[in-house]
């Protein structure tokens, strides 16, 4: 077995892939905050690749944190010289990377991520801080100002406790010391990330500075991007597979499907490395890439969840080999999803649903069932209702989407079709499975919270599928109203 480190680089298995630069000689440029499993299977494995090609070494990896996680994964890169091995899970045959594009990680505590942002090479300032994790309204879906995390920000803007607040700091550091400001780049899976970091940015420093505010919103680039790549949690699973299957002792593996896609905005005042040469997409306008990402795949994980949680599956692939499953998800983005998306040029919408179905069956990657079913009342509103609202308007199809929602009413119910109890995980759960167990008899009683499905609950056409795909499910299984579904003839869908 060998320890990972720069010392070991060249002991390693020939067939692990190491980095083909020198990485003495990278330079910073670039602060993420969130040095997660997505973050080094995606960004980092994109500059990798770059600095690999002799290209853009002056955009380096710098990480930063500010949960106590952070730390422990500063402590434990540290160990290893900020290196990362990599295995994509390719069905056919394992491969491992290791990872060199981050070349140190600032302590996690607020003063040295402020001076790191502020520091003159950052030009760029990128997030993984989870969907979660942008202090946005579940009424209105704007910036919370009340959260307590913003009021004790805004009332001690020196010393701030939000990486929100810890870029407002070093942008006025910034400005005060007549140095550009550095662009923020969002990499989390939500709609229009940039915009809502903005938002969230300025929202913060209007509450103690409104001029400064209007400050960052005139100077600061935020570009929106799209990111994809499955990642799943490390387990024990995947430590023994990286160390049984390479030799490497890595304290923090990382395992990823073998597909990547990124799609941003080319809005990066101060520079950007080439990352178009190693397969990211630069383009004016994000926003139809990522629906069709939030419909087809998120909305499609959502699909799958609840009815594959419910006749007991665990993992992903599982339920896609039961052919039930299988059928009902491509029949549904066939016939209600995909109709509601707008052409992109060159893009071939039922290619990219062939891809989501091929991704989903991958046995390697492992990613489970109640991993799809958290947060449903968070998720529900970004990868279904949008698709439902769009479907109701166009005057199309919608028993699918009413029935995906009816599924996850009864999921919320809180136990499975053999009557096993299900675990709490949603921030409303208590309130879910009330209203979901009362829907059994009145379907309206689940549809009334406001704060999941807003005016959507009270639209006649959808509260009627959603009450007789409810009925159907408690009355004759998941099985056979899934069935139901997919053997209708198929609607016409756009490409």
């Amino acid at each position: 077995m060998i320890r990972l480190s720069a010392a070991t680089l060249d002991a390693l298995p020939p067939e692990v892939m190491r980095p083909g630069y020198d990485r003495a000689a990278l330079r910073p440029g670039i602060l993420h905050v969130g040095v997660g499993n997505f973050h080094r299977a995606h960004m980092a494995h994109y500059l990798d690749s770059l600095f690999a090609m002799g290209e853009g070494q002056d955009w380096a990896l710098r990480g930063a944190g500010v949960r106590p996680g952070d730390a422990a994964m500063r402590d434990a890169l540290a160990a290893q010289d900020w290196l990362t091995t990599v295995v994509e899970l390719d069905p056919g045959a394992l491969s491992a990377r290791v990872i060199g594009s981050m070349i140190d990680f600032v302590p996690v505590m607020p003063e040295p991520t402020v001076a790191a942002m502020a520091d003159p090479v950052t030009r760029i300032v990128s997030l993984t801080i989870t969907e979660g994790g942008y202090y946005v309204s579940a009424l209105t879906d704007g910036f919370d100002p009340a959260h307590p995390d913003m009021q004790a920000d805004a009332a001690n803007p020196e010393a701030p406790r939000s990486v929100f607040g810890m870029l407002i700091l070093a942008l006025r550091r910034r400005r005060d010391a007549g140095l550009a400001p550095f662009t923020v780049l969002s990499c989390d899976n939500l709609p229009d990330n940039g915009t809502v970091a903005r938002a969230t940015v300025t929202g913060l420093a209007r509450l103690s500075d409104p001029a400064f505010a209007d400050w960052i919103a005139a100077n600061v680039a935020f570009p929106n991007s799209m990111v994809d790549c499955i990642t799943p949690a490390i387990s024990d699973r995947e430590r023994r597979m990286v160390s049984q299957t390479f030799g490497i002792e890595d304290a923090a593996p990382v395992v990823c499907e073998p597909f990547r896609q990124w799609v941003l905005e080319d809005h990066f005042p101060e520079g950007r490395p080439a990352l178009e040469l190693v397969g990211a997409e630069f383009v004016a306008d994000v926003a139809p890439y990522e629906l069709m990402k939030l419909r087809i795949l998120n909305g499609g994980h959502a699909a799958i969840a609840y009815p594959s949680a419910l006749v007991g599956h665990h993992f992903v692939h599982e339920a896609m080999a039961e052919p039930l499953i299988r059928n009902w998800l491509d029949a549904l983005e066939r016939r209600e999803i995909i109709p509601t998306l707008a052409p992109i040029a060159g893009v071939d919408y039922q290619a990219y649903r062939e891809k989501i179905l091929e991704r989903f069956s991958n046995p390697r990657v492992g990613d489970t069932i109640p991993r799809l079913c958290l947060d449903g009342s968070n998720r529900q509103p970004k990868f279904i209702l949008p698709t439902l609202r769009d479907a109701l308007a166009a005057g199309g199809p919608v028993e699918g989407l009413a029935l995906e929602v009816a599924l996850w009413c009864r999921y919320c119910a809180g136990t499975d079709e053999a009557g096993n109890a299900i675990p709490p995980n949603d921030g409303q759960h208590a309130d879910l499975r009330d209203r979901a167990q009362a829907a059994r008899a009145t379907p309206e009683a689940f549809l009334a919270n406001e704060t999941v499905f807003g005016a959507l609950g009270a639209e006649p056409r959808f509260a009627a599928a959603f009450a007789a795909a409810l009925k159907a499910l408690w009355e004759r299984g998941v099985r056979a109203v899934l069935s139901d579904y997919s053997a209708r003839g198929a609607q016409p869908s756009s490409s």
